[in-house]
């Protein structure tokens, strides 16, 4: 059997982990890989790589992927689909790997429903994707998170400051809420719970004059306030049409400070969550999908998407990785806000 595969999408550590296991059982299984690089776009290209033991060789604990990624879509592609079905048969591949987040898998699944032989494997730090408990890349996101939040305390309390931080989450808070709550934040903005200014600026006096002298404030990239709260900040759109998120953390910070007289100050985490060797959760959760992923294709398991459902790894649909995106359920944020004292 011979098997293409790629990474696609925004990286996120553990990628390479889920390359290295995929080789790996894949010798024990007479499989051998065709790696594309840079996701989609070396399919649609014709970009393939080695993918070999040699090639995957101490990559467990590296970040990124060393297949590369874009964000690239064969479904936006004129003739895309015909592309990618071409590049299969003229590399004798059997089937694809794909290993991405809601856009990527997306593709895959749409390519899947035309018959394209295709398995999926779920990452993203942002933890949205529906049909698994939890994807790639996202506790190391979480971990690095906390460790700045935990940084930022006692810069925070040595100052008598409001610290604000900001970390990733476009339309789901999962890496907010889990760093709030690991890192002993005092306030936190989701995009699943619009904020008002006002009751933001009100919590944080009165915890300034009965509480603590200094308050840390995580708010996730996608944040929204309230309507008529506060003007919304405008954001440029990125290469297919979406808003740029990130940087309202810089909008929020000055109304704090204008409305409570708190010196506010912030931080953006930016990609810097996207970086770095990933935790040990990480690369274990990326060496089971790993292995998972080969069993499945060797038993024509096609169409469908590994998974974590409790401690199992199991298989679902691969469509319903463009269901309904996972957020942040009330509950849960409520469960927060019980520390936001």
């Amino acid at each position: 059997m011979r098997l293409g595969v790629l990474t696609g999408g925004g990286d996120c550590p553990g990628l390479n982990a889920v390359l290295r296991a995929i080789v790996r059982t894949g010798v024990r299984r007479d499989v051998s890989f065709v790696g594309f690089r840079d996701g989609w776009r070396g399919v649609l290209d014709d970009e393939p790589t080695e993918l070999d033991l040699r090639t995957t060789r101490g990559i467990l604990h590296r970040g990124g992927t060393i297949l590369g990624s874009s964000g690239a879509d064969p479904m936006r592609r004129d003739g895309g689909p015909e592309t990618v079905e071409a590049a299969l048969g003229r590399h004798g591949l059997d089937g694809l790997i794909v290993i991405g987040g809601e856009g990527t898998l997306g593709a895959a699944s749409a390519l899947s429903e035309r018959g394209l032989p295709i398995v999926g494997v779920p990452k993203t730090i942002d933890n949205d994707l529906p049909g698994t408990d939890v994807t790639v890349g996202f506790h190391t996101a979480v971990q690095v998170a906390t460790d700045a939040i935990d940084r930022l305390h006692t810069t925070a309390e040595s100052h008598d400051r409001v610290m604000v931080i900001e970390v990733m989450g476009r339309n789901a808070g999962w890496i907010a809420l889990y760093a709030a709550m690991t890192g002993g934040a005092d306030m936190l903005l989701i995009p699943e719970e619009p904020f008002d200014i006002d009751e933001s600026c009100s919590h944080l006096r009165h915890r300034h004059m009965n509480v603590s002298s200094f308050s840390v404030v995580v708010v996730a990239e996608g944040a929204v306030p309230a309507e008529g709260t506060m003007e919304p900040p405008e954001y440029p759109l990125d290469e297919n049409g979406f808003p740029r998120l990130g940087g309202i953390s810089n909008v929020i910070a000055p109304e704090i400070e204008k409305r409570t007289g708190y010196g506010t100050r912030v931080t953006i985490l930016g990609h810097v969550q996207r970086g770095g060797s990933p935790v040990a959760f990480d690369r274990l959760l990326a060496t089971r999908f790993g292995i998972a992923a080969v069993d499945l294709a060797v038993a024509g398991g096609w169409g469908r998407m590994v998974s974590r459902r409790g401690p199992d790894i199991v298989d679902v649909p691969l469509a319903e990785a463009t269901g309904p995106r996972k957020v942040v359920p009330p509950e849960l944020y409520r469960e927060a806000a019980i520390f936001f004292g």
